[in-house]
């Protein structure tokens, strides 16, 4: 599966601008860290899992990286997309624990792209160029903050990875600044 493919499927399940912006943030995320971490010759790949693993959110909600796994299947999309996709949804919706590397960066970085994108928006320059880890933990911080973010599953996904949650903030802060204003 290309990039191109994966955003016709993606494209057949999700209407709402909001989903398809955020598997463009998450893909592009994981692009970067495919090339940060030493993947990089893997780094379509992440992409494409990054791009796909809300799959079936905008249409299946209560059967979040679940119907997925089906739909890929029907597909013919290659197995470990489907395991790296579905995994994003362990201990919520599924007991596909995230193994490799990627799954562990795509398990953290999905609630945390949300959280770093809510605190940029409420800067004066509305650019995470300028964000600092220190206003995103201010905000991680604060419940009531982007709310939907489950700052569990942020901390779980560090302490996956083996990273404070600093480091994982910054990471990702300059995982975005690459291609977000």
């Amino acid at each position: 599966m290309n990039k191109e493919e994966a955003w016709s499927l993606l494209k057949e399940y999700n209407k709402d601008e909001f989903h398809l912006e955020h598997a463009e943030i998450v893909g592009g995320t994981m692009r970067y860290f495919a090339e940060i971490l030493g993947y990089g010759e893997e780094k379509d790949f992440w992409e494409i899992v990054g791009i796909l693993h809300d799959l079936d959110f905008e249409m299946y909600p209560d059967q979040h990286c679940i119907k997925e796994q089906e739909i890929m299947r029907e597909r013919g999309v290659d197995e470990r997309i489907i395991h790296a996709a579905a995994s994003h949804g362990y201990a919520l919706t599924v007991d596909l624990r995230p193994e490799h590397e990627m799954e562990k960066v795509l398990y953290a970085v999905d609630e945390l792209t949300g959280l770093i994108g809510a605190a940029a928006i409420m800067r004066p320059s509305k650019s995470v160029q300028d964000l600092e880890v220190k206003s995103v933990m201010k905000k991680f911080k604060n419940k009531k903050f982007a709310a939907g973010c489950s700052r569990e599953v942020i901390e779980r996904g560090a302490e996956m990875l083996g990273w404070s949650m600093d480091e994982l903030i910054q990471k990702t802060i300059g995982a975005l600044r690459t291609f977000r204003p």
